[in-house]
C-alpha cells in the first residue's frame, strides 16, 4: 500500500510508547510517498523521526492513582493544549500509544471536535485487569486497537470494546533481549553457573525505587551469609543514580552499580536470576532467558482500591503462559526470607529453575510474529485511514 503523503498526530507518553511510536514512524516510511510530517507528544525516538514534541513528555511518566492527583492540574492543562494543537494541524490520523489516562483524554477532545479523523490506539489499555467497562467505552473514539499482548483481541471481543489486531510485541524482536537469550542459550549448554549472580531491578521511578530497595538490600545481605561468593548487580538509569547510590550506601553488602542502557544489557547477559519490580522488565527478563521472583509496592490509593482490580497477576509472562510462571510477592509480604530462597534455588541446576525456563519457552513461542511489529502496524494504519477516508489517497 502507498500513499501520496501523510500528516500523522502521535502522543507517547513514556519512554516505551515513544519507542513504539518511532518504529512506527520508521516503518510507515516507506509506505508513503510523499512527505510524512509528525505533530503531537513524543520523546527522543519520535523527535529523531521528525517530530517537534509539544512538551517535555517526561511530564506524563507517572505512576499510580495518587500521583495522577497531584498532578492533576497540570494533566488538564496539557490534555487541554494537546487536543487544541491536534485539532488545529488536521492530520489524516491519530495514533495514541499507551499513557491512557491522557492520550485518551486527548483522543476524545479530539474525535469530538474532528468526527471523521481515523484514531488508533497502540496499546491495549488493561482492561483486562481493572475497569473492563473501557473497553465499550473506547468505542466512540478508537477506531482499531494495535495489542502488544496475544491474548488481549480475545480479551477485547470478549468484553464489546473496537476491533483489536495482535501486532506483536517490540522485546520479541529486541536485539538486546535476542543477545542476551543467545547468551543465557549458551550458559546453559555448558552448565555454567560456578558463582551465582543475581541482578537487582527496583524499577526506573522514584517512588517504586524508595518503596522497593530497601528489602532488596536485606535480600542481597541474606543471600551474602549463605552465599559470600554471590554477585549482585544493580542497574539504573541516570536520572535515578543519585537516589539508588544514596539508598544503597549503608548497606553492608554492596552491589555493583551500573548507569545506562548499554550497562544494563551487560548485566543481564551476566545474570543467572534477578528480583525486579512488576512491570515490563519481568516480560523482558522471561524473553532473556533470565528467571526472575516480581515484587511490588502499592500506593495507598491502589490499597484502597484493589477490590476493583480483577486479574490474578500482574506478571505478563505468567499471563501469557496462562499458570503461575514468575512468583510474586506483593506489598508486606516482600521480605528477605522468601526472595533469597527463591533466588537460591533459581540460582542453582534445580526444579524449580528449569520449570522456570520451560515456561519461558512458551511464552516466547505464543509472543513471537512473523513479521516485525512496527511494519504490521504501519501497515493497519493505513488499512484504518483508507477505510475511514476512502479514496483519500
Amino acid at each position: 500500500m502507498s500513499a501520496t503523503g501523510l500528516k500523522l498526530a502521535v502522543i507517547a507518553g513514556e519512554v516505551s510508547g515513544d519507542l513504539l511510536g518511532a518504529d512506527l514512524v520508521t516503518s510507515l516510511r516507506p509506505l508513503v510517498k510523499g512527505d510524512l510530517s509528525l505533530i503531537g507528544v513524543g520523546g527522543e525516538g519520535l523527535e529523531a523521526e521528525g517530530l517537534t514534541s509539544l512538551f517535555d513528555y517526561s511530564e506524563l511518566s507517572i505512576m499510580g492513582i495518587s500521583q495522577v492527583l497531584a498532578r492533576l492540574p497540570k494533566l488538564i492543562l496539557r490534555i487541554r493544549q494537546t487536543a487544541n494543537a491536534i485539532i488545529a494541524a488536521k492530520p489524516d490520523i491519530l495514533v495514541i500509544i499507551d499513557s491512557p489516562d491522557f492520550t485518551h483524554r486527548v483522543a476524545r477532545r479530539v474525535r469530538t471536535a474532528l468526527p471523521d479523523l481515523p484514531i488508533v490506539n497502540y496499546v491495549c489499555p488493561s482492561v483486562w485487569a481493572w475497569k473492563s467497562e473501557r473497553a465499550v467505552k473506547m468505542l466512540p473514539y478508537v477506531d482499531h486497537v494495535l495489542a502488544v499482548l496475544p491474548f488481549e483481541p480475545e480479551v477485547m471481543q470478549r468484553l464489546g470494546g473496537p476491533q483489536t489486531t495482535y501486532v506483536g510485541h517490540r522485546l520479541a524482536m529486541d536485539a538486546n533481549v535476542l543477545a542476551v537469550r543467545q547468551r543465557q542459550t549458551e550458559k546453559r549448554a555448558a552448565s555454567m553457573i560456578p558463582a551465582a549472580t543475581c541482578l537487582l531491578l527496583p524499577g526506573s521511578r522514584g517512588s517504586e525505587i524508595s518503596r522497593l530497595l530497601p528489602a532488596f538490600g536485606e535480600t542481597a545481605e541474606e543471600l551474602h551469609s549463605r552465599y559470600p561468593n554471590m554477585r549482585f548487580l544493580l542497574p539504573t538509569v541516570p536520572r535515578q543514580e543519585k537516589l539508588v547510590r544514596e539508598i544503597t550506601a549503608s548497606w553492608p553488602v554492596k552491589p555493583e552499580i551500573t548507569v545506562g542502557s548499554a550497562a544494563k544489557w551487560k548485566a543481564f547477559a551476566e545474570a543467572d536470576a534477578a528480583v525486579a519490580a512488576s512491570g515490563t522488565v519481568i516480560l523482558e527478563l522471561a524473553l532473556a532467558g533470565i528467571p526472575v521472583v516480581s515484587t511490588y509496592k502499592a500506593d495507598w490509593i491502589i490499597r484502597l482500591m484493589h477490590k476493583r482490580i480483577k486479574i490474578w497477576t500482574a506478571a505478563i509472562p505468567n499471563l501469557v503462559a496462562d499458570y503461575a510462571l514468575v512468583p510474586e510477592y506483593l506489598n508486606e509480604a516482600i521480605r528477605a526470607g522468601a526472595l533469597s530462597r527463591w533466588i537460591e534455588r533459581l540460582t542453582a541446576n534445580t526444579p524449580e529453575r528449569q520449570a522456570m525456563l520451560a515456561g519461558y519457552s512458551t511464552v516466547w513461542q505464543r509472543m513471537t510474529t512473523e513479521r516485525p511489529p512496527g511494519e504490521t502496524a504501519a501497515r493497519i494504519v493505513l488499512d484504518v485511514l483508507n477505510a475511514k477516508k476512502p479514496g483519500h489517497f
